[in-house]
């Protein structure tokens, strides 16, 4: 153990000094102790280390600081005064246990020591205090273990070993029925592990295992479990964790005594009612680890009803005064109750928009608190998966492998994964994996994160599975004790029934059932969800935003409407273009288009088709024929998005993405023509199967991104844009005269300069006059621009002299402000650039505030100075990210748009951004 020289004003805080306003300073699990200490609660004595220390300690290159051990002693002595037992004494000793907790709960990532200051000789004078040796060699057998883990970095598997085999030789299934006499060779065997391991047994000196246990569990909060997690959770590397340091009380001295965790409201459902579990004779990592398969928490009232009765009333007060659902931990010992933690409960996105709904109504927080308590990103996951009502129940039955008990609701199917890192491993190969196991550790994170669901056979609902899995939305099953593991084997049995790694199974985490194969699943619909949609419609009355939806086909236009959007921000044209029944119309369009647009400068024509198609060339006759085809059919995709829509705005994107998405790829045609060269295929086929080869390498780029796309399409073939022009209007056209009201807004895609704005706008504005001259129809419509380069951003001023509305861009805004290539830049550094550091964000899921940020808001100011009544938004994913969300509110957009399916999250979003930036 080494100290720096670096002072702190203060080190160490009693628990009478905190309250939990001093999250940051102490940790969520240190303030909130102190709070309970300070409302009178039943809690241990005991202190917490700042997180200032860890984070100097981390940074002053892992030296403790000057003067923490002193003021350590000088709290231990205090902590002795208060409890009447000694630190390292042979008579009447004091245990402490060592917590991590930062300001975030991060559950079962960082490191917990308990027992800690016993040894040979303290250990027969904690058995003279306890009146049974048993337990006080339960407490040493289990210091050794968690010490020798934590501290000195010895696998746990040997010592899980030596206590299966004990257990073996003495014919018993649980830890607490071994004897003391038992125990005692366990500890005999578990030092001889450690010795193995490291060449050293754990230190005797109580006060040499507390210094070491304080610094092990500072190194805690940078293992890769802990990193990942605070990666996986957006949770600032630079925190810290506090370090609590409590007197031990002891579940494990028999049958009056035991551990437990409760949560005041059920944090899969929500609903009203205490939920949890209990251990007799145990202690609390018996339960959080899923060892054992714990009691439900009503199996109390049986067995110690007064501890009952009192543990409610506790949980009911919690629940009051933080004015949220309460996770907490406890112990009882020898029928005295204690309380060693309580926190905000992590729960499913289920449980968090009921409970925040019902508090509202119980009068305990307001609408605006339920707004701001649900995590946006949660409401997505509120549509989780079940299986298919067209399952029958006979087929259930004969696929049927085992039920544990429900700990995440949602439904999945999978392949059989037995290892953490081998699950991470095929998740990334794009394979859905369920990972099976006998517990969960926290070391496991990174592989219950990339699986679809996880199936314990021990454990209970609050276990580290259970807790984990509920804040990451995913099914989980625990306490499944039909499925025996085999890890050796690569196999599991259920029900008569083997199943090996790598084959199919599905999991029903709502009902805690198994399954053989592959099984159906559906969303459930918003509608479904009552409280959701009251969440939702509260925030719509508190957000200043407009939410729209990415929309091409009148099905996502109906499912826009049913998650709430208010109009459709983006229809690109393009992907109608992509149907492939369609297709062979588009290419014979595009691959003519060169030909035709040559034909009508000469012509000096500016109608849509030549007047003499007999003095035409052929392609052009092509082009003008494929045109009508294509000007049918996206007639008939804008009238049924806009019959849905109603009077709520459509922008409808025209031809946007380069000409050779359209197209077959020009190396597989090459080939084609090389094949049928080489069979001596028709001169006929050749020839035209040539010509194609030839047009399509015509139309080739090297950048196309960059290229021949967006307006500069429809100012070299206007007819493309034209005819869409005439379509949209068109189809408005015909609505209106069946009494509906609609609303197009045509967008111009990737304007760099008001010039070409000015050109397209006058073109297709006539075209729009035409149209509506010769339907005899009247249609409300806009022109307006995607701002999607830097130069548009910065010149915005100008273009908005002939723009009506703005939508920003910003997946390719993104892109040529970084100089990133999307595709290329994920598969190669971005990850990397994240994960080292370099780049705080990946910018194409939440928008770069200083650099994409600084040019839409120059682009918002220039656009509204000129044009002060200036639609503006923005459409892409990035609409549905409530970052990105919360910077468009500031930045003083009218809207954002995203996928329909992150409808309810933007919404939610937009009006926690009204609410927090007022």
């Amino acid at each position: 153990m080494t100290t720096n020289t670096k002072q702190a004003t203060q080190l160490v805080y009693r628990f009478d000094e905190g309250n939990a306003s001093k999250a940051d300073l102490l940790g969520g699990k240190g303030s909130n102790l102190c709070e309970m200490a300070r409302l009178g609660l039943p809690v241990p004595p005991g202190f917490v280390i700042s997180t200032q220390v860890c984070r100097d300690y981390l940074s002053g290159n892992q030296t403790l600081p000057e003067g923490l051990e002193a003021s350590l002693r000088d709290n231990v002595q205090q902590l002795e005064k208060s409890i009447g037992r000694n630190f390292g004494a042979t008579t009447s000793p004091l245990l402490v246990s060592v917590r991590s907790g930062a300001r975030i709960s991060m559950p079962g990532m960082m490191d917990t020591i308990l027992n800690l200051g016993i040894n040979d000789q303290i250990v027969e004078a904690l058995a003279s205090m306890m009146g049974d040796p048993r337990p006080a060699y339960d407490a040493y057998r289990r210091f050794i273990q968690i010490y020798s883990e934590v501290v000195m970095d010895v696998a746990p598997e040997p010592f899980e070993e030596v206590l299966s085999a004990e257990k073996e030789k003495a014919g018993v299934i649980l830890d607490n029925q071994l004897t003391a006499d038992q125990l005692k060779e366990v500890v005999a065997q578990f030092k001889a592990v450690t010795k193995a391991a490291t060449g050293l047994e754990p230190p005797t000196d109580p006060w040499e295992q507390l210094m070491a246990a304080v610094e092990a569990v500072f190194r805690s909060w940078n293992t890769p479990r802990a990193i990942f997690y605070r990666d996986h959770n957006k949770i600032d590397h630079d925190m810290g964790t506090a370090v609590t340091i409590m007197a031990m009380v002891f579940g494990n001295l028999g049958p009056s005594s035991g551990t437990g965790v409760l949560f005041t409201r059920d944090p899969s459902t929500g609903k009203a009612q205490v939920y949890g579990e209990f251990l007799t004779n145990a202690q609390g990592e018996d339960v959080v680890a899923g060892v054992r398969t714990p009691e439900p928490i009503i199996s109390l009232q049986g067995v110690l009803p007064e501890c009952y009765t009192e543990l409610m009333k506790l949980a009911s007060d919690l629940e009051q005064h933080y004015t949220d659902v309460q996770d907490v931990e406890f112990t009882i010992e020898n029928a005295r109750l204690f309380l060693l933690q309580t926190r905000n409960a992590k729960r499913t996105a289920l449980s968090a928009v009921k409970t925040a709904v019902d508090m509202v109504h119980e009068g305990l927080i307001s609408q605006d608190q339920a707004i701001l308590r649900v995590d946006a990103e949660e409401i997505s996951r509120l549509l989780v998966p079940q299986f298919s009502d067209d399952i029958s129940d006979d087929v259930l039955e004969d696929l049927f492998l085992a039920r544990g008990a429900p700990a995440s609701p949602g439904a999945a199917s999978g392949t059989v994964c037995f290892d953490a890192t081998k699950a991470a491993e095929l998740a990334d190969a794009r394979q859905d994996v369920i990972l099976v196991r006998p517990e969960t550790k926290p070391d496991d994170i990174h592989g219950i994160t990339a699986a679809v669901g996880v199936v314990t056979s021990r454990g209970g609902v609050t276990s580290h599975a259970a807790v984990v899995t509920r804040g990451l939305g995913k099914p989980c099953i625990v306490g499944c004790e039909a499925i025996q593991v085999d890890l050796e084997a690569g196999l599991f049995t259920a029900g008569g029934k083997t199943v090996h790694e790598g084959e199919r199974i599905s999991m029903d985490g709502a009902l805690g059932s198994v399954y053989l194969g592959e099984l159906d699943t559906t969303h459930p619909s918003l509608e479904d969800l009552p409280e959701a949609l009251e969440l939702l419609d509260w925030a719509d009355q508190t957000r200043k935003l407009g939410i729209m939806a990415n929309a091409d086909t009148p099905s996502d236009a109906k499912q826009a409407l049913v998650m709430g959007a208010e109009g459709i921000g983006l229809c690109r044209t393009e992907h109608m273009f992509l149907d492939p029944k369609r297709l062979p119309s588009v290419r014979k369009m595009l691959l003519n288009a060169e030909s035709a647009e040559a034909w009508r400068r000469k012509n000096n024509d500016r109608v849509f088709r030549p007047e003499n198609e007999e003095d035409a060339l052929q392609s052009v006759k092509d082009f003008y024929d494929a045109l009508d085809q294509v000007k049918e059919l996206q007639t008939g995709d804008f009238s049924g998005i806009l019959r849905v829509m109603g009077d709520r705005p459509v922008i409808i994107r025209l031809l946007d993405a380069p000409l050779h998405e359209f197209l077959p790829p020009y190396e597989t045609l090459l080939t084609e023509f090389l094949e049928l060269r080489h069979q001596g295929a028709p001169a006929k086929e050749l020839k035209e199967k040539e010509k194609f080869l030839q047009l399509v390498d015509s139309l080739r780029e090297c950048n196309p991104m960059l290229g021949h796309r967006g307006c500069r399409l429809g100012l070299s073939f206007p007819a493309i844009y034209r005819m869409q022009v005439e379509a949209i209007i068109t189809a408005g056209a015909h609505l209106v005269k069946e009494g509906l009201h609609v609303s197009p807004e045509i967008m111009i895609p990737l304007t760099v300069d008001v010039e070409e704005m000015h050109r397209l706008r006058q073109d297709l504005s006539l075209v729009a006059s035409q149209v509506q001259a010769r339907l005899d129809v009247k249609v409300h419509y806009k022109f307006g621009t995607m701002i999607e380069t830097p130069r548009a951003a910065l010149t915005a001023g100008e273009i908005a002299k002939e723009s009506e509305f703005f939508s920003f861009g910003t997946n390719d805004l993104t892109q040529m402000t970084f100089g990133f290539s999307r595709d290329d830049a994920e598969g190669k550094f971005l990850r990397s650039y994240i994960n080292d550091g370099v780049l705080p964000n990946d910018p194409f899921a939440s928008i770069d505030p200083h650099g994409v940020g600084a040019l839409v808001k120059i682009g918002v100011q220039a656009g509204r100075r000129e044009r002060p009544n200036l639609e503006i938004g923005i459409c892409g994913e990035h609409g549905g990210d409530p970052a990105s969300v919360a910077f468009c509110h500031e930045a003083g957009l009218d809207y954002v748009s995203c996928s329909p399916f992150r409808v309810p999250v933007a919404r939610l979003a937009a009006a926690q951004a009204a609410i927090s930036q007022g």
